[in-house]
């Protein structure tokens, strides 16, 4: 069985041949972390060092979403599995354990909102053209929401627009912890909110404050955009749980090789608060798109559209 990868590390320190394997590891992730290239002696020794766990708990372990030391454990796992990171897209296995089913993603604002209220929702009819705005309502009924919501808009719309001023790294934690310590009904209903004219269309866009969370003054490279989700634990990991729950399928009916939409939308939810936020581009449209460009891009420009396209033109999603 798959076991938390702090309760691993913890077992296999207690083990002199494994604490020894695994400090071999750390120095082979710490190495890549810092870019030093690794000769072929010491490239061999670190894949032998991970083919030494065998089928220790370390090497099956797995991280939850909502977990209390979420960091801690997804610098274990990619400690475990520095190798896989080589090469350019090969993020094929994501860290964390059990995405969401279909029928979990399928929930009543109506229901939903009674169940917080304790009452019932006639206060919500008049939001029925706009699903945006009910489901901020609904959110305003949950103390948690309203507080983790009121918490990242305070601190993204301070400045947003200067970026001097926008303390971007703020706004991502302050979204980070918004999507991942708020039940999955609300914030779902927030971002996925199904609009039919363009001012529904204006909040869902403007849902995770673009201005602070989503653009620069002008738009980065998409490679240097990959370069800073890869430098961090998080992002890699929200980027490898995306690429394996989003995987597009041309001959699948829903688009999607896993089959599992719902945890292609949950994946996607993950990537929101990383240096790869993607957003709505339009108040008429649920086009989304990364904040970059594949301009300048010169012999990687492939390489480039290809993280574009992760995106803007991936049937799953």
């Amino acid at each position: 069985p798959r076991s938390d990868c702090v309760v691993a590390e913890q077992l296999c320190l207690s083990d002199s041949t494994c604490n020894a394997t695994y400090r071999t590891l750390e120095n082979c992730a710490l190495a890549k972390t810092r870019l030093l290239p690794l000769d072929h002696d010491s490239r061999v020794r670190c894949l032998n060092a991970e083919l030494d766990l065998g089928n220790s708990s370390l090497l099956h372990c797995k991280c939850h979403r909502r977990m209390k030391r979420q960091e801690h454990c997804l610098r274990i796992f990619w400690t475990v599995h520095s190798s896989m990171t080589d090469g350019y897209f090969s993020l094929e296995t994501s860290p964390y354990e059990n995405p969401a089913n279909e029928e979990h993603w399928k929930t009543d604002y109506n229901k939903l909102a009674a169940l917080v209220s304790g009452e019932n929702c006639s206060q919500l009819a008049g939001d029925a053209t706009n699903p945006c705005l009910k489901a901020t309502h609904v959110c305003n009924l949950s103390k948690k929401c309203f507080r983790l919501r009121t918490d990242y808009a305070s601190i993204c719309t301070k400045g947003a627009g200067s970026e001097d001023v926008c303390d971007r790294r703020k706004c991502h934690r302050g979204l980070r912890n918004f999507f991942e310590k708020v039940p999955e009904d609300f914030t779902k209903r927030i971002l996925f909110c199904p609009c039919q004219d363009e001012f529904c269309g204006e909040r869902r866009r403007k849902t995770i404050v673009p201005d602070c969370s989503f653009q620069y003054n002008t738009k980065p490279n998409c490679l240097w955009l990959l370069d800073s989700c890869l430098e961090d634990h998080i992002c890699k990991s929200r980027l490898a749980d995306f690429q394996q729950n989003c995987q597009p399928a041309d001959m699948s009916p829903d688009g999607c090789s896993l089959h599992n939409h719902g945890a292609c939308l949950q994946a996607y939810m993950g990537m929101i608060g990383t240096p790869m936020t993607p957003n709505y581009v339009s108040n008429s449209s649920v086009d989304v798109s990364l904040w970059c460009t594949c301009e300048s891009s010169g012999n990687q420009k492939e390489k480039c559209d290809q993280i574009l396209g992760m995106f803007g033109s991936n049937k799953c999603l």
